[in-house]
């Protein structure tokens, strides 16, 4: 069975910084394609940032490039999302998500594309 389990998520001011973990088990973590989605309250679950499966290639959305980076260490089966300079419109449910190709364009950034998820962890920036 398999189970990805976020964690690191918190209260943190604007400006301020979290890492975000997830950990992967119950698959075979390496041919995985994995991102991370995060929801608002009140808003449809969006797209954040994914990793290809050897880590050579990353991908963002537009409102976090250049302050989140993900990153992820196929021999602990984690993934990681650093997160900078953090804004109140970042609060959210921060979820990972894995799939088994990358695809690219479009199909990195659709949830429906993403075979597993996670529980989801919060993630709430104070102004």
């Amino acid at each position: 069975q398999v189970h990805l389990v976020e964690s690191g998520g918190g209260l943190v001011q604007a400006g301020g910084s979290l890492r975000l973990s997830c950990a992967a088990s119950g698959l075979s973590f390496s041919s995985y394609v994995m991102g991370w989605f995060r929801q608002a309250p009140g808003k449809d679950r969006e797209f954040v940032a994914a990793i290809s499966e050897s880590g050579g290639s990353t991908y963002y959305a537009s409102s976090v490039k250049g302050r989140f980076t993900i990153s992820r260490d196929n021999a602990k089966n984690t993934v990681y999302l650093q997160m900078n300079s953090l804004k109140p419109e970042d609060t959210a449910v921060y979820y990972c998500a894995a799939k088994l190709s990358w695809g690219g364009g479009s199909a990195i950034m659709d949830s429906n594309l993403y075979q597993y998820w996670g529980q989801g962890t919060q993630v709430t920036v104070s102004s």
